[in-house]
């Protein structure tokens, strides 16, 4: 593995960093909507609130980690343009900053990244560079990309600047929303996760901030459990955007702040996308379905209204799981 990318130390982003995301994207991104549904409440045997970032721009949280980390970037390096590895959202994300700011953006995907998400990242204007669907892989064409074209990497989660960024999701819902009794994220690399715990953390401490994991892809239950990073090895699940591992940096957030974790099978994850879209009428891919996998099936211990981040709708439509 490359350490030509490796990012440069940085302290630890706290709650102040998530306003202060708040500001400089203000206007940049959307507001995004919170949505209910009565049938939902039902099944989950609370009140639920769904911030639906499935409606944000590109379809994803991720726009809002992108936008901020780009406004933070001197004029000197945005001129350099950007540079990541993603297998979609992030991509696209980071595609649309930087084309909304005037740059070049430079994206290394594997070569099984869903065909909605490559179209979105090309109708973007970034220039792709595929490789094999490992992090090797992708670390080292990235490296060969940034030495080739000196563009800065925007790591997808493994950034202060993208947490904060990603935690003013959080931060928009507990404003609106008072005194949830817990809030419910996806966890992949960390990023969205670490971001909602900072939120809360600031605005809302009694609310419990949980975390929820596909059971194929479940590092970040075995690392908390375990007390130590604990890798994923050939994770296998249907929610493709939660096929990375945490990072020192989000893993180090996590295990402070998060009050815990759990996971959903496969077939939990279909059931809860399938009851979104048939209930919601709202289109969510299969990693936004991960945390309502665990309200419906009451893996969660309800006192009160819960919120839910539904954090994408970006979906291949000639490969639906049902």
């Amino acid at each position: 593995m490359s350490t030509m990318i490796a990012q440069p130390s940085a302290p630890q982003p706290r709650y102040e960093d998530v306003e202060h995301a708040a500001e400089r994207i203000r206007g940049l991104v959307h507001r995004t909507p919170v949505m209910t549904c009565e049938a939902i409440d039902r099944m989950a045997g609370a009140p639920v609130l769904f911030k639906c970032e499935n409606l944000q721009k590109v379809g994803a949280f991720k726009f809002r980690g992108a936008t901020h980390a780009l406004a933070c970037l001197s004029e000197a390096e945005a001129a350099r343009g950007v540079a990541t590895h993603s297998s979609g959202n992030h991509a696209a994300a980071l595609a649309l900053a930087a084309a909304r700011r005037g740059i070049a953006a430079y994206i290394v995907m594997p070569d099984n990244a869903p065909a909605v998400k490559v179209a979105a990242v090309r109708g973007y204007g970034a220039i792709i560079e595929f490789c094999e669907p490992t992090l090797q892989a992708r670390e080292e064409c990235l490296a060969r990309v940034v030495q080739r074209t000196g563009a800065v990497f925007v790591h997808p989660y493994d950034d202060e600047r993208v947490i904060a960024g990603q935690g003013t999701a959080a931060l928009e819902l507990l404003q609106d929303n008072p005194g949830l009794d817990a809030l419910l994220a996806p966890v992949g690399g960390g990023g969205l996760l670490s971001g909602t715990c900072l939120a809360a953390e600031g605005l809302s401490p009694s609310t419990r901030v949980i975390g929820v994991e596909p059971q194929g892809a479940d590092d970040a239950f075995r690392s908390l459990r375990a007390g130590q990073l604990v890798p994923s090895i050939r994770p296998n699940t249907i929610a493709d955007g939660l096929l990375t591992s945490l990072s020192e940096r989000t893993f180090s957030i996590l295990r402070r702040r998060l009050h815990g974790i759990v996971t959903v099978s496969e077939e939990q994850i279909v059931q809860a996308m399938r009851v979104v879209w048939e209930r919601m009428k709202l289109v969510i891919e299969p990693s936004a379905a991960v945390p309502v996998a665990a309200v419906i099936g009451r893996k969660i211990d309800a006192h009160g209204p819960v919120g839910v981040i539904l954090s994408g709708g970006n979906v291949d439509l000639d490969r639906l799981p049902w």
